[in-house]
């Protein structure tokens, strides 16, 4: 066997307790060949292998990015992005400069924007958005992508000014005038705005769960395949080789087929069945037809991705006791205890991997009914079920997670800093049980770590300089902080399970798939606070080089 690719002179990493350490390895075809010392592995050299200098540099694990949403976080770089501005003046500019560029767009659409972006405990409305844009729909997008702020005109254009039914979750927020105030709160509130979009716009359709009403134009399927390869290229200059996409549906995936067909997958992706509140249980006839037709190393489905509640800014995520600063709120889940518990048997009984977004600590105690109930129905296998975000959590269900085996997936950068509006909502009695990882995971859980792209930045170096460095938003919280090779295998190793895929990836050993990132620097040997600022030299997938420096 001769090599196609061999690094030297590495401080590889290979999350194999086995074998943590080598200092050489080499790639044949798609595979790892050798993992070792330098003249074992140099010994599979020939003429045509290409030979890299480490440079005691850290080759890992290529990254598993465990929940993001690939084609809303590529899409959105074309749009207006809030993420850092603060105050009328600024919002205004950024608009005006952003309106002036796209004269004929239906809607003006930002994303990115903090709750409070006019200024602490001041909520966006349509007012304010009048002000900036009185004569063209303009919509701002929260950065958790759960709120949306219209100006009149938009809300005007899709029928929503003088408010609308929606289901149990969804809310057009109405003011004392008997007017919508401009404030959407979840998916079904979202969309009817989202809809005057005249450019791009399908982004959003895997959210639904549906397919497309009206199929895509030979143009439009380019553009939407153009956006993926973008999507996958920002990703692989992270070090990414693996993603669980947490929206999906045929569509996505016959999109991902193409791009693959062209040489532009340069990364493996998951993709899940959205299953929502109103659709009865036998369209999970489309999950298991998806699971089945997609089973490729690269390309997959075999998980089905289901809402519980919403988010703490808007009050949308389901308490066990009212919001801190709402007394009265607790938030109503989208799924109840008796409707999850009736999705999670039938999608167990299919064989299907379920995740959950559950952020309050009752929306994750439905979860973990669920997950309890289908293990009762239909007997205990190796389902690996996943909560995602579990912002809250009450102590009782702290356990449950190793229990159960379910896999805790948390997002490090969504983790308050300091005092703002979700600390409050929180509160201080509530607040040792917020974003809990440690907690979690020194009760046995499997951890899995990740970015929620395009909430947060798609940076895993970032995610894990912030899994070790925060801080207590409040006095005399518990520390959180996981020390670096836990962080680590939450974001390799510990991904690839939660993905079903501890056999082939998150590990480097002989006859693995040849998934690793080489960084520019000994991650071990770099002060914490610096971590982040180490870069990407060289991402390899499926032995081929997907990124260099």
């Amino acid at each position: 066997m001769t090599a196609s690719l061999i690094f030297v002179n590495a401080r590889v990493l290979t999350m194999d307790g086995r074998m943590p350490y080598a200092e050489a390895l080499a790639v044949a075809g798609n595979r790892i060949a050798a993992v070792g010392d330098k003249d074992t592995v140099l010994a599979l050299a020939g003429s045509e292998t290409r030979i890299v200098d480490a440079a005691g540099a850290t080759l890992m694990p290529g990254f598993v990015e465990s929940h993001l949403h690939v084609f809303s976080g590529a899409y959105g770089q074309t749009l207006l992005q809030l993420s850092g501005v603060h105050g009328y003046e600024a919002l205004k500019s950024a608009v005006d400069a952003f309106a002036s560029e796209r004269p004929n767009e239906g809607l003006l659409l930002a994303q990115g924007a903090d709750y409070e972006i006019l200024g602490r405990e001041t909520r966006l409305d349509r007012h304010a958005l009048d002000r900036i844009c009185p004569d063209r729909p303009l919509a701002v997008m929260a950065y958790d992508f759960h709120t949306l702020f219209a100006n009149t005109a938009a809300l005007k254009a899709a029928g929503l000014l003088e408010g609308r039914d929606l289901p149990v979750g969804n809310e057009v927020v109405m003011g004392s005038d008997g007017l919508a105030t401009g404030e959407l709160r979840e998916k079904f509130a979202l969309l009817p705005v989202l809809d005057l979009r005249t450019s791009g716009g399908r982004e959003m359709l895997g959210m639904s769960g549906i397919e497309p009403p009206v199929a895509p134009t030979p143009a439009e399927w380019r553009d939407d395949m153009d956006i993926l390869k973008a999507g996958m290229r920002f990703a692989a200059s992270k070090g990414i080789t693996s993603m669980h996409n947490m929206d999906g549906n045929r569509h996505l995936m016959e999109l991902l087929r193409d791009v693959e067909a062209e040489g532009g997958l340069l990364s493996r992706i998951s993709v899940p069945f959205h299953l929502t509140r109103d659709m009865p249980l036998s369209e999970l006839d489309r999950a298991s037809a998806m699971t089945r037709d997609f089973t490729g190393d690269k390309l997959t489905c075999g998980r089905v991705k289901i809402f519980i509640d919403g988010v703490i800014e808007s009050g949308t995520a389901a308490m066990i006791d009212d919001y801190t600063d709402k007394p009265g709120l607790r938030g109503n889940p989208i799924f109840d205890r008796a409707s999850f518990r009736e999705a999670a048997i039938e999608v167990d009984r299919r064989g299907m991997q379920i995740a959950v977004h559950a952020i309050g600590d009752a929306a994750v105690r439905i979860a973990l009914d669920g997950y309890e109930a289908a293990r009762k129905a239909n007997g205990p296998r190796d389902s690996r079920h996943r909560i995602e975000h579990i912002e809250m959590i009450d102590p009782a269900d702290v356990p449950r997670f190793a229990e159960l085996g379910v896999i805790a997936s948390f997002q490090p950068l969504h983790a308050p800093v300091g005092e703002n509006p979700t600390s409050r909502s929180i509160g201080p009695k509530r607040a040792p049980y917020a974003y809990a990882w440690r907690l979690l995971h020194e009760t046995g859980a499997r951890l899995v770590f990740s970015s929620d792209w395009p909430i947060v930045p798609i940076d895993p170096l970032l995610g894990i300089q912030t899994a070790m460095t925060r801080k207590p938003h409040l006095p005399g919280l518990p520390d959180h902080r996981l020390p670096l090779h836990e962080v680590i295998a939450a974001f390799t190793s510990n991904g690839a399970y939660a993905g079903h895929m501890e056999d082939r990836t998150g590990t480097l050993r002989t006859g693995m798939l040849a998934d690793l990132v080489l960084l520019s620097a000994d991650i071990e040997a770099t002060p914490i606070e610096e971590i982040a600022g180490i870069g990407i030299r060289m991402t390899v997938c499926d032995g081929g080089v997907t990124h260099e420096a």
